[in-house]
């Protein structure tokens, strides 16, 4: 019923767009003189319809499935639901919510199977009271903005000003989802530093993020020092660019001035094709054919390789990144402005002399600010060290070796049920307010970057 109150919601705000439009025209075509053209009429009523009723839709959504469970939880007649503890609330309500599905295990009670009956009750009465006020509430905004066709209503201004009430909006929310990350991650961050002392955890030199089992067990109040893991992801993001910036920039500088359109057309496509590739895949070239390789190398000429290296996961990571810097070198050179191009030819530069005196230098802000956002995705990636480079912690910058990084041991410390009232767990947010905070300083530097080498070419 929920698809039915979308198709409804968008067959009426279409038909609101082409009957407003229809009747502005018919006005001008009376010889009336409109203040806007019957386009703008249109996307003002489709709008109109659009924006409240969406609201209303996804609100109702929402708040529907809280509130029907605790009218059903509420309306158990055996049990005071307020004595259960909130884990055993939550294993009622989903027996109640599989019995309601039609999966049950074994034969539940009567009392469960009628709170199951309450429970499919209260949906569809919901479902259908979110129908019939989705069609009214469209049905009344359409003749609303029907009545509004006239040859003085301003139909630009009004359409603008709910399109600049949506991006407000839109911008509204990514500025909250983003304070509210920061303050998940501080306040969880909070607890583990009354846990562990800070000065551990900057400079410890030991990472064994583990909880005592018992009195006697060796380190069992665990080591907290996230300098192994921070040396891991330099490494691993060091590797990565020394493949990535090379290949990624002469390939750009070929593609954009020296290779023939046709090569181009095909061979661009064929480059950035590397970036839709899904990570996890990438973990499987590195695994099958890079990690083999590398170890078959060192045996050859003697060098002891670990069976995960942070060389097989750098290198593919290299090669993951290669279309991003690419594609943004070529979009920054790209927008060099074609008279310094013919300035230099026109004094007697050859090509190359062209595009490494004048065009490049020119293209260093975008470039930069490409390499360094290039850095950040490297640095926040985890499944191709995952499954490379392993999960132990060394404080070594041999690349040989096998490292971790950051994001590789936030996953782990949060796999499976996990309580957030120890050191172990708490130390992922430790972790990833550090790699919000090192990620944030590269993107701030690079925005300087950019800013200061743009003046200097505008």
């Amino acid at each position: 019923m929920t698809t039915l109150t979308f198709a409804i919601l968008l067959i009426v705000s279409c038909s609101g767009y082409l009957l407003n439009r229809r009747a502005a025209r018919s006005l001008l075509d009376g010889g009336q003189r409109l203040h806007s053209i019957p386009q703008f009429h249109g996307l003002y009523s489709g709008l109109t319809i659009l924006v409240p009723v969406l609201t209303l839709v996804l609100l109702w959504l929402v708040l529907q499935g809280p509130l029907t469970d605790w009218i059903v939880m509420a309306a158990l007649p055996t049990i005071d639901v307020g004595e259960l503890s909130s884990g055993a609330r939550q294993l009622l309500l989903a027996e109640i919510k599989s019995i309601a599905g039609g999966r049950m295990f074994g034969t539940p009670a009567d009392w469960k199977i009628a709170a199951a009956d309450r429970l499919v009750f209260y949906r569809n009465a919901a479902s259908l009271l979110l129908l019939l006020a989705t069609l009214l509430s469209t049905l009344i905004l359409l003749m609303r903005a029907r009545g509004k066709v006239t040859s003085e209503f301003r139909a630009r201004q009004g359409s603008e000003k709910i399109i600049h009430g949506l991006l407000v909006f839109c911008s509204t929310v990514a500025i909250f989802t983003t304070i509210g990350i920061i303050f998940a991650l501080l306040f969880e961050t909070i607890k583990f530093f009354r846990l562990v002392p800070v000065t551990d955890f900057l400079f410890g030199l030991n990472w064994e993020p583990q909880i005592p089992i018992r009195e006697d067990q060796i380190a069992a109040a665990g080591a907290f020092g996230w300098l192994p893991v921070l040396l891991g992801t330099l490494v691993i993001t060091v590797l990565a660019l020394f493949i990535a910036v090379p290949v990624g920039l002469v390939s750009a500088v070929y593609l954009n001035e020296f290779a023939p359109r046709n090569l181009r057309k095909i061979a661009k496509p064929l480059l950035e094709i590397l970036a839709g590739v899904p990570t996890v895949v990438y973990g499987f070239f590195a695994v099958l054919v890079v990690a083999p390789a590398i170890r078959g190398a060192g045996q050859a000429i003697g060098l002891p390789v670990s069976p995960n290296t942070a060389m097989a996961a750098g290198g593919v990571m290299g090669i993951m990144l290669i279309p991003f810097i690419s594609s943004f070198a070529d979009d920054a050179m790209s927008a060099v402005p074609r008279a310094l191009r013919d300035g230099a030819l026109a004094l007697g530069a050859t090509r190359a002399e062209m595009m490494m005196n004048i065009v490049f230098p020119a293209a260093i802000p975008g470039i930069a600010g490409g390499v360094l956002l290039a850095v950040s995705r490297a640095i926040g990636e985890t499944m191709i060290v995952v499954m490379a480079a392993g999960l132990i912690a060394s404080l070594t910058i041999n690349p040989l070796d096998s490292v971790t990084t950051i994001t590789v041991q936030i996953v782990t410390l949060l796999i499976g049920d996990t309580s957030f009232d120890n050191p172990k767990t708490l130390a992922a947010f430790a972790l990833g307010m550090m790699l919000f905070l090192v990620t944030l300083g590269i993107n701030i530097f690079a925005i300087r970057i950019v800013r200061k080498y743009r003046e200097a070419y505008d």
